[in-house]
């Protein structure tokens, strides 16, 4: 948690590609007292942004040094080469790094997929930067392959991808120093996860005495919904049994074949 008490806030990194708005918008319904601050970092400068304490917790591409840092991987992306519309791999569904061989494969210095052998031709000179590769596979000078993320990101009307098979592939994560996992960093952790609003590390933070308030309001509604029941026969007159023979009650059963049993019986002759 940064900031003072009073006042807390939460910071989240992301790197390029990742789309942190649905996590961030289920924090401002939950917590709408703690504002969420969004940190744009590159790829290579986030595990360091969490360690200089830069932001509270981060989406970040593995691999992370697990030494101070804890992860939770989220997804693997599709990796794709990117294409002018009108080259002719635009005309199939998936690429294989073997339909590359004649090509410029470009290998920018901020590349996130860590290949070994790269496929195709080199460039003379590598681009700085993913914007800049894009620029030059517009020009026709040569293809890119990243993580589709990436190529949604630097969209361009000219330009098109394609799946490619067998070449590594981008896992993002979240991530957080090991040793700053604060209440915050959990409640965020819960939202990733898709824990629900009331779950043990999900649910949002109460303000002060609002707990106490409501676990009294709870048991005053209870008392009032559970009235006192009085047990038949007590109470009122009006609430007593009737007594045998009397109005209203029911003729004992001996009685009743007694009665029965005087009429059928032989008359009894006069002295």
């Amino acid at each position: 948690m940064t900031g003072s008490e009073d006042s807390p806030s939460f910071r989240l990194a992301y790197v390029p590609g990742v789309t942190p708005t649905k996590w961030v918008r289920i924090w401002n319904e939950r917590l709408p007292e703690v504002p969420l601050t969004l940190v744009a970092v590159p790829a290579a400068e986030a595990c360091e942004t969490l360690r200089r304490g830069d932001a509270d917790a981060g989406f970040v591409r593995l691999p992370v040094d697990r030494q101070d840092l804890s992860a939770i991987p989220l997804y693997t992306e599709t990796t794709v080469v990117v294409i002018p519309k009108d080259h002719v791999v635009a005309a199939v569904d998936e690429v294989s790094p073997e339909d590359l061989a004649d090509e410029i494969v470009l290998h920018p210095l901020d590349d996130v997929l860590g290949w070994e052998t790269l496929p195709g031709q080199p460039a003379i000179e590598r681009p700085a930067t993913t914007a800049d590769a894009i620029e030059l596979v517009a020009a026709g000078v040569g293809v890119l392959v990243v993580p589709q993320s990436l190529a949604r990101l630097h969209h361009r009307k000219d330009l098109t991808y394609r799946p490619l098979s067998d070449a590594p592939e981008s896992r993002v994560a979240l991530s957080w120093p090991q040793d700053e996992t604060t209440d915050l960093v959990e409640h965020f952790i819960g939202i990733v996860r898709g824990r629900t609003v009331n779950s043990s590390r999900g649910r949002p933070l109460p303000q002060a005495g609002q707990t106490k308030e409501r676990t009294k309001a709870q048991a005053k509604t209870q008392g009032k919904a559970q009235p006192k029941q009085k047990r038949p026969g007590t109470g009122g007159g009006a609430q007593r049994k009737p007594a045998a023979g009397k109005s209203g009650g029911k003729a004992p059963r001996g009685g009743a074949a007694g009665s029965k049993g005087a009429q059928r019986g032989k008359p009894r002759r006069k002295s």
